[in-house]
């Protein structure tokens, strides 16, 4: 099966599908974490080439600790936006890596760069399956699934989990995807918290430092989606699940049944489907 995962900048693609792909890698399965933006301003002290070349290299090292493939785009952080020529590299991308399952954001999201991945992701989902439409990579024939990773935003409408997978038992490795994107972990996103001055210099204690912040932002999806998790995985496995990442599907693309969501997430115990 082929994964591809397209998050508007480097690290959106690891903090809300990290887990979950590296759980498709186990399986054999292969996983491209594709960034929109190459992120050249998101710091609050480098910024353009020399931050894009820094955030590069953090999305590749993140990517090879989760055993998959990694693809930052060069549009500019901020300024993404959903234009036809972005569209067609949307669509080639999706077409070339013979996409099963296409990830992405919502199209209600704070970040502008969020919602216009989100709208260039969806323009294309009808588009991949059309084969006048950029010729030169050659048309799928069978229309991907298209899903929306997790979030909290409620307007216009909340997001709503049709799947929930534990990824309880390797969150030591979506720790180190994370714990690979130092200008964002470390730097920028302490910056904009005003937690700065806490971030140990030393890489043990950085380590633990992003466990003890970004915990209690990981430990809701499992507490708000239980009901979910109980459905996939039965009342009793549920009750130990400590992390999930939750996943929509979208009404674009291809609409699964029960068995074909059990072969996209083929992490759930056989005789709860």
């Amino acid at each position: 099966m082929n994964v591809v995962c397209i998050g508007a900048h480097p690290d959106d693609a690891e903090v809300f599908t990290g887990g979950t792909c590296v759980k498709w890698v186990r399986q054999g399965h292969k996983v491209l974490l594709v960034s929109m933006t190459n992120g050249d301003v998101g710091h609050h002290e480098m910024a353009g080439g020399p931050l894009a070349k820094r955030r590069a290299a953090e999305a590749r090292l993140s990517a090879e600790r989760a055993g998959a493939m990694d693809l930052v785009l060069d549009y500019h952080d901020g300024e993404l936006e959903p234009t036809l020529p972005v569209r067609k590299r949307v669509v080639e991308i999706i077409r070339e890596f013979r996409a099963d399952i296409v990830l992405t954001h919502r199209p209600n999201d704070y970040h502008p760069d969020h919602r216009n991945t989100s709208a260039v992701v969806q323009d294309a989902a009808f588009m991949v399956t059309v084969p006048h439409f950029c010729p030169a990579a050659p048309a799928l024939t069978r229309n991907p699934v298209f899903v929306y990773t997790m979030d909290s935003f409620t307007k216009p409408t909340p997001f709503h989990p049709d799947v929930a997978v534990d990824v309880t038992d390797v969150m030591d490795v979506k720790w180190s995807m994370l714990d690979a994107m130092e200008s964002q972990m470390y730097e920028w996103l302490p910056w904009l918290e005003g937690t700065l001055g806490e971030v140990p210099r030393d890489k043990v204690g950085r380590r633990k430092w992003l466990e003890k912040n970004w915990r209690p932002y990981f430990d809701e999806p499992a507490k708000t989606a239980r009901a979910l998790l109980e459905k996939f995985y039965g009342r009793k496995t549920a009750s130990k699940i400590r992390y999930a990442e939750l996943f929509e599907i979208c009404e674009y693309g291809h609409q699964p049944s029960v068995e074909e969501i059990r072969r996209l997430f083929p992490f759930f115990p056989k005789k709860r489907l």
